[in-house]
């Protein structure tokens, strides 16, 4: 006689299994991470060659500091999001100067989705520890927060210091607090150099897209004044660029179906001539309408 399963034990351990392969997939995530004194020498040989890169950029020498910043990024451990982000919106930079729009837009959106997951990451580690209430973290430092930033900054920029701290605020608080600016301040960089490199590929999709970036930048308290001044020109000039590409793009395509068209009513005698796109101006959408030909066509 085979006995049956029970059912309670077979979900409690399907739920095992998972919590299992949870725990492996955290833990595997955790030995993926460099030892402290690794992590910090290969930091340090980043940041060395992300120093050259920028020597190189300031010079106008922009290949030869795109291939740096590329041995950068190859040496930065693929964990520490901050300072990747910095070195892709850096190499975005580089293609700007290089007038290479795609590569920018590909580099400055590696660094925005690299922004965005360490700010979930860093959200999610705040959450956990609001619940542990009881433990207070003391012993350990944020590695992070050791490194110095360096990434292409205006002169205006570099000339404004930090704001200061209120005296209340905690030393963590000021860390936290600092760290978020900084990420602010990347992701204007990069939404800055997207937004330029899509304006100037000049398609319909692209354009929209460009618009979508100065408008986020547009609620942006951390601009500098001549970041404003393109910002509010480009949202200026961008609706009715947006509307000519887009107008632009649609003759193309109906050019493009006219041709498939004549060469399926051909055999008919017909042709795309005999037919109207007549537009819906409530919902926008198109309906064609035989307008004549043959005998039983009608004018």
């Amino acid at each position: 006689m085979v006995a049956s399963a029970d059912p309670q034990a077979t979900s409690a351990q399907h739920d095992a299994a998972a919590n299992t392969d949870g725990d492996a997939e955290e833990i595997q995530e955790q030995q993926l991470r460099f030892p402290p004194e690794e992590e910090a020498t290969l930091v340090a040989e980043s940041n060395t060659h992300k120093a050259e890169a920028n020597s190189l950029f300031t010079s106008g020498k922009y290949d030869a500091a795109i291939n740096k910043y590329d041995e950068a990024l190859t040496v930065c451990p693929n964990y520490l999001d901050y300072e990747l982000a910095v070195l892709r919106s850096n190499v975005a930079a580089c293609h700007l100067k290089l007038e290479e729009w795609k590569e920018a837009v590909e580099n400055a959106t590696k660094a925005l989705d690299g922004l965005d997951k360490l700010e979930r990451e860093e959200k999610e580690k705040e959450d956990r520890d609001a619940k542990d209430s009881g433990a207070k973290a003391h012993g350990g430092t944020d590695e992070d927060d050791d490194v110095v930033e360096v990434e292409i900054v205006s002169a205006g920029a570099a000339k404004a210091g930090p704001a200061l701290a209120p005296a209340s605020e905690t030393p963590a608080e000021v860390a936290r607090k600092k760290r978020q600016e900084d990420i602010a301040r990347i992701r204007s960089k990069a939404l800055m150099r997207r937004g330029r490199a899509k304006s100037e590929l000049g398609g319909w999709r692209d354009l929209e897209d460009a618009q979508k970036d100065y408008e986020r930048l547009s609620t942006m308290n951390n601009l500098s004044l001549a970041d404003k001044k393109i910002v509010k020109a480009q949202l200026k000039a961008l609706p009715p660029r947006i509307e000519e590409a887009k107008q632009k793009e649609i003759g193309e395509m109906w050019g493009k179906l006219k041709d498939l068209g004549n060469g399926l009513l051909k055999p008919f005698g017909l042709s795309t001539d005999q037919f109207n796109m007549v537009k819906d101006e409530k919902t926008g959408g198109y309906s064609l309408n035989f307008s004549g030909g043959g005998s039983g066509g009608s004018k």
